[in-house]
Parts: structure tokens; sequence; C-alpha cells
């Protein structure tokens, strides 16, 4: 068998902050088949989750299980600071944002700055709410290590805040509105999960961020916003390095980390952590939200070697064709997508379950982060192919 997913992470989170905020300023410095923009498919948060729900088990959203989504601001303002708070910031971050003046950007290119604000307000939520729960002694820090693990959580925190602040100080440099924050639910409940759900989105931002690069590029956009990002995956994957072996792994994955799409990420962020009906202006940032996808017979001590996964897809109104016309993907490290045939495909209800091969064994060595979609059509190229045919996902699986 196959793939540590991000283990079965179930149970509530808590911690809430509703606190008055300031003011920030200025750049950097200173302070088809999927669904319309923005806009969650109808079962998305009522079964399971994409980033490897064991067994099928169920978790609902934060507001349908009556528990405290976690909500902005933080006691310094964030996502709006001063320049006094913002400077505290600073000395947490261990370092500042870019002084420069802020580029012109095409459109595109907003868009991915949308989603980076979307998904760093994401992790300076989740990480807020990991080192409440350590200080408050709701999770246990194996080893004695809570004073390290805390000294850098603490600077986690505060460079994600700074990576939010300036893409939204971008995109008002642009003349676009800032992304305002979601309310979130974390389903986590030890600090062993919460440190590999960590090393799984942390997994899928650096994939995601390849992306951003490309189309950056492809656009022909300012050679510094490539540099830019650049930085800031290098500081990604040192984070990632600091959570996999926390997680007794290795702190390198792979030789070549895998890919990912903005469409993945966004999706993937709104399906399990966002709880619905909270995001003020999501729909400006025009990227689809995929149907949700579960793979759900995953042992945690899972290797690389050729198995058979079972799925199961919220078919709520998303597809009504020929399942014979659709395709599980694969997508890992920098490898062409692996395609493969849905086994026993079966709708019940609004669910359609399936089986799918898992060839984790040579050639394909499927360590590290891989994702999993369902798409129409057999034959794809790139990843770019698969998120423009993608129906149902991501479900993401880890080895190693």
């Amino acid at each position: 068998m196959y793939a540590s997913i991000a283990t079965a992470l179930l149970g509530a989170s808590a911690l809430a902050a509703a606190r008055p905020s300031e003011e920030n300023k200025g750049w950097g410095t200173t302070s088809s088949s999927t669904t319309e923009y923005g806009a969650m498919p109808s079962s998305t948060q009522s079964k399971g989750w994409g980033w490897g729900n064991n067994g099928g088990s169920s978790t609902s959203s934060a507001a349908d299980a009556g528990q405290s989504a976690f909500s902005f601001p933080l006691p310094n303002g964030f996502p709006n600071v001063s320049a006094s708070a913002l400077k505290d910031l600073e000395i947490a971050a261990q370092g500042v944002p870019g002084n420069g003046a802020a580029p012109m950007v095409s459109e595109d290119a907003k868009t991915s700055f949308r989603f980076i604000a979307f998904n760093e307000l994401f992790e300076v939520a989740f990480f807020t709410e990991l080192v409440n729960n350590i200080t408050s002694g709701h999770y246990t820090v194996p080893n004695g290590q809570s004073a390290n693990v805390l000294r850098a959580l603490h600077a986690v925190q505060a460079q994600e805040e700074i990576h939010a602040l300036g893409a939204n100080n971008l995109l008002k440099a642009n003349g676009a509105n800032p992304i305002i924050p979601c309310k979130y639910d974390f389903p986590v409940d030890k600090f062993e999960d919460a440190i590999a759900l960590a090393s799984t989105f942390t997994d899928v931002t650096v994939g995601t961020l390849q992306d951003v690069q490309k189309t950056l590029a492809k656009d022909q956009d300012p050679v510094g916003t490539i540099q830019l990002i650049g930085s800031v995956i290098g500081q990604e994957g040192e984070q990632n390095g600091f959570y996999r072996n926390l997680n007794g792994k290795i702190p390198s994955a792979l030789p070549f980390l895998t890919t990912s799409k903005r469409e993945f990420a966004f999706s993937a962020i709104n399906q399990n952590f966002v709880v619905r009906g909270s995001c003020p202006n999501i729909g400006d940032i025009k990227l689809p939200i995929f149907a949700k996808l579960d793979v759900l017979n995953v042992d945690p001590n899972q290797q690389p070697v050729n198995t058979t996964f079972k799925y199961a897809a919220d078919n709520d109104n998303v597809y009504s064709g020929n399942p014979e016309d659709l395709s599980l993907v694969y997508i890992n490290q920098q490898t062409l997508p692996i395609v493969l045939p849905l086994k026993m495909p079966q709708q019940n209800g609004n669910t359609l379950s399936f089986e799918a091969d898992f060839p984790g064994d040579f050639p394909f060595h499927m360590n590290g982060l891989t994702i999993a979609v369902v798409a129409k059509g057999k034959d794809f190229k790139s990843v770019d192919d698969v998120a423009a045919a993608t129906l149902f996902g991501p479900a993401l699986i880890e080895i190693n």
C-alpha cells in the first residue's frame, strides 16, 4: 500500500480572534466543468476532505458543526497594520519586505497576486491558531521541543503576514482591491497532525508558485515579480524542511518538487478550510473551485508501491455523462501527467465512487506530494491541460 496523506486529520480546532484594526499603507514596506468564479459547489463542505481523508470520515465546516471559526483581525491589527505595528512585525519576521516601487502587472498577474494574498491569509490564520494551541497547552509538543518550535513558528507567522501584506499592497498599487480574509476551520486536534497538514499545504504552495512564475514569464510581466516569487518559494521550502524533520522525515522530499496549478490550490483551500460564505470578495479571484474529491483507503505508513485506491467525488450536478469518458490523473514531481481509467464507477446519490490504480513503484517512484484529480478526457500532455479539463479535485497524497 502507499501514501501518507497528511494523515487522517479529524477533530476540532478552536481559537478565534476578533480585535480592533488599524490602517496599513503603501506597497510592501508599510502597511464548463467547473463552478463559477468564487462560488463553492453546494457539496464541497459536506463530506471528507481532499487533503487525505482516511476511511471516508466526514468533517463539517465550522459553521455547520457549531465550532468557533478562526477570524481576523489579529492583536496587531493585521490584516491592517499601523507603521509601528509593521516595525514590530518585521522584527518578529527577522527581515523586511522589498522597498522598491510596486511593478505594474498584467491582468493575469493580478489574478496570481489575488490568489497569493488569499493563500497567505489562510496560512496566517493557520499558524496563528497553531501557536495559540501550543501556548495554551491544547497541543503537546514532544521531546521537549516546545521552545524551539515556538521560536520557529512565531517567525513563520510573522513572515506569512508580510507575504500577505506585500501581495495586497501590490494589488492596491495596480488599482485593484486587496483580498479580505475569510473565516477558517482547521480540522486537526493534535500537534503532529497540525505539522503534517502544514507540510502538505506548504508542498502545494511551493508547487503552485511554480505555476505563478510560469504565467508571469509567459505574460512578460516585470522580471522582478518572478524574482520575488522565487524568493518566496525558497522561504516556503525552508519551512517545509522543518515540518518534515519534526515528523521524522528527511528535510528534502524530492530532487524536483511536485508542480501544481493555481486552480488546484484555490479549490483545496476553499473545500477544506474556508467557512462557506465568509469571504467578502472571493469573487475577485478569477479561478474556479472544483468539486471535491476524496481518497479513502490510505495507510499513513504506505510506501511508494503499486496499489489501488478508492475515491469518492462529490458529483452534485457536476457531471452526468459517461464515466468512461473520465480519467483519474496523477501529478507528481516534474513528470508528465499519469492518466488512468476509473474502475467500477458507481453513482450513489450525489457521490461518484470508483477505484483507480496507483503506480507508485518503478518507473515513477511517486514519493513526495501527488495531486490527484478527475478530468474529462484521456490525453493530457501537461498540468495545464489537466487543469483545463478537471471536474473533481484535488485529492492530495503524501509519501516519504
